[in-house]
């Protein structure tokens, strides 16, 4: 079983290194998805030189005599060469697997999504003349640090991205408040949080109105973002977010390289064309986070 699964999942990391986009059917994803980090590869000038992938077996269900399935986890790392620079990129995928007869019959990836989106009050403070202290090191050293494993001092969730995110802004320096009006501020306490702390739409809210305490301003590019700064995705473009990323470094072309959680991920290109989750109607946010060094 285990020797299937990393076999088919082999052949998926050589797709990437031998740069071989394959003929697939409509509606397989998954290979959608490597085409399309294929493209975005060679338009950044970018290229997978090594990788590896390991599967863990997490559950087997049997189903009857002759079929199982089977929960499991995939750790992907890509050595990427951009121009003379190498980064290491890295991705947790959860997939359930069929056999029929000890033979790999199907293999889906997990989507994971929000049940739903919540309000966020609009903030009626006016603008803190204060300067906003924000450790970016150390936010960015938090989002290394966490992105593929769980802070047991905060509360954790099956869809992890906002949650996760906010814990890399409290770890820069951004003060909670709002406490305990769930529909006010941002902050996790005592096993409760704000919407804004943990789900996509709502912290997109907050970041667009929040005028005291942890601030952002809305940019136009990716490429004027700095390591510590948030990425807000609208996958379906229908208005309402559905994930959120953390800026840890930017690339030889300038543009961000993010964290993010749910779908486990470190250093990856933040357009997210590679996801299965993409549409050609996604929008994004770009937030830079205010602080002493920035114009309010």
């Amino acid at each position: 079983m285990k020797r299937l699964l990393s076999e088919l999942h082999e052949e998926r990391l050589q797709l990437l290194i031998n740069k071989k986009i394959v003929k697939h059917e409509r509606d397989d994803h998954v290979l959608q998805a490597i085409e399309r980090k294929l493209i975005s590869s060679e338009n950044r000038k970018t290229e997978v030189v090594k990788g590896s992938v390991q599967v863990k077996i997490t559950n087997v269900e049997k189903l009857s005599h002759d079929l199982q399935d089977a929960l499991y986890l995939c750790h992907y790392k890509w050595l990427n060469k951009q121009q003379d620079s190498f980064y290491i990129e890295e991705r947790m995928e959860q997939h359930k697997a069929r056999f029929y007869r000890n033979e790999l019959v199907e293999d889906v990836l997990i989507e994971q999504k929000e049940s739903e989106s919540h309000p966020v009050l609009q903030n009626s403070e006016p603008r803190n003349k204060d300067s906003f202290s924000y450790d970016r090191f150390a936010a960015v050293q938090y989002a290394e640090r966490w992105w593929n494993s769980h802070n047991s001092a905060y509360q954790n969730f099956e869809v992890n991205c906002t949650n996760f995110i906010s814990q890399c802004l409290h770890a820069g320096g951004a003060s909670m408040r709002g406490y305990p009006n769930r529909s006010s501020g941002w902050w996790m306490q005592q096993k409760n949080w704000s919407y804004s702390w943990s789900v996509a739409n709502a912290m997109k809210s907050f970041l667009t109105n929040s005028t005291v305490g942890l601030q952002a301003e809305i940019v136009n590019s990716p490429e004027q973002l700095m390591p510590g700064d948030v990425i807000c995705y609208d996958f379906q473009g229908d208005g309402r977010y559905d994930h959120t990323t953390f800026v840890v470094a930017k690339d030889q072309e300038n543009m961000p390289l993010v964290n993010a959680q749910t779908y486990n991920s470190r250093m990856r290109y933040w357009a997210y064309e590679d996801s299965t989750a993409y549409t050609p109607n996604i929008k994004y946010t770009f937030f830079h986070i205010v602080d002493e060094t920035s114009s309010k």
